[in-house]
């Protein structure tokens, strides 16, 4: 389904479980508060493994189909990623229609999390783009189904540096892979998007002595973070042709695309935004085709699920750390397995995940 605005007709002829991001989800759950204006889709694609974790997102979709195919794609990786990552949980997400800056409040939150609340268990809420801890402590106060929530009242805290560091570990293994070294030092990255994890991976890559250029919509963070971190920058979003070694998109999702990836020049694609590919059949091929090692993103931006499930499964800072950083080699093993069966590393990833959840279902259905 595009982003585009649907007349009425159109309107009558569209499938919700035909659209393209539908896969199998066990449940779409729509909220609507008419008091605090709340419009929000919770999306659980799959529980086989354990309850349904993901953020929550706040953004000022185009139109409601946008928003359900947002939570849709989301809801759908975040099944691939705790997968992948060996945890104990299945796949959820969930979005807030509306602009965080102007029109999220603590009512709002509030009556938010009742509706989490109501799913008794079944979906579990976590930070994502628009949300901030203070969002997840308030909603902690209506329901218990809440990670990341401050380290002060028992939580994990902020997730977001440790996304960083698995992204960070997976940029390292793409380029021991492509590149032949695991060193940054000295390697051109373009770094799209410096938000709260765009910002920590910055840090990381320039305490390693990399060439950092950052892009993002917001001028003023840019020129902030540029001289923080002495790092240069690249205005708007004709980006891709830049002369890098690595290329990290860390804001939205879609940005390898027909277009985008033929203009691309980066050796390495390694970044912490979530369903990168636009289209995962297509586009993975075009940059295998293009000789493009694309670390898969819901591999190595797993460190902040892996952060948040310490508050479900009990586990302490030390062994959150150590998950993360097994993102190195989980990576490695991937680009081993794609170069040995002759298929992308999205694939490889998705099979690996696949096969533990059908293994999984085969246990439950004895």
């Amino acid at each position: 389904m595009t982003s585009e605005i649907l007349d009425q007709k159109d309107l009558k002829n569209s499938k919700v479980f035909g659209q393209l991001s539908f896969d199998n989800h066990e449940q779409i759950v729509f909220c609507n508060d008419e008091d605090t204006g709340l419009k929000a889709i919770i999306g659980i694609h799959n529980t086989t493994l354990g309850p349904a974790l993901g953020g929550t997102r706040m953004w000022q979709y185009k139109n409601e189909w946008e928003a359900l195919n947002d939570v849709l794609r989301l809801s759908r990786g975040m099944t691939y990623k705790s997968a992948i990552s060996g945890l104990n949980l299945g796949g959820g997400k969930a979005v807030i229609i509306g602009d965080a800056k102007t029109q999220k409040n603590d009512n709002l939150m509030r009556r938010f999390a009742e509706f989490v609340h109501s799913l008794s268990g079944k979906y579990i809420t976590a930070e994502d783009v628009g949300m901030e801890t203070r969002d997840m402590d308030i909603m902690r106060k209506i329901t218990p189904h809440v990670t990341g929530v401050s380290e002060s009242i028992g939580g994990s805290g902020n997730p977001s540096p440790v996304t960083a560091y698995g992204v960070y570990m997976g940029m390292k293994a793409a380029s021991k892979h492509k590149l032949g070294t695991d060193k940054l030092e000295g390697k051109k990255i373009l770094v799209q998007g410096i938000g709260h994890v765009g910002e920590a991976l910055v840090k990381y890559i320039t305490d390693e002595g990399a060439e950092v250029i950052l892009n993002d919509i917001n001028e003023s963070r840019l020129e902030e973070l540029s001289k923080k971190y002495n790092a240069k920058v690249a205005l708007g979003n004709d980006v891709y042709e830049l002369d890098i070694d690595i290329y990290a998109p860390c804001a939205l999702g879609a940005t390898l695309n027909d277009k985008t990836i033929n203009q691309l020049n980066a050796k390495v694609i390694a970044g912490a935004a979530n369903n990168q590919l636009e289209n995962e059949i297509r586009h993975g091929k075009l940059l295998k085709d293009k000789g493009i090692a694309y670390a898969p993103d819901f591999l190595i931006n797993a460190g902040g699920i892996i952060n948040v499930y310490a508050e479900v499964s009990g586990y302490g800072k030390e062994e959150i750390m150590k998950r993360t950083e097994n993102i190195y080699d989980t990576t490695l093993d991937i680009f081993y397995l794609a170069q040995k069966e002759n298929i992308t590393p999205h694939r490889a990833a998705f099979d690996i995940a696949q096969s533990r959840i059908n293994k999984r279902k085969k246990e439950l259905n004895k």
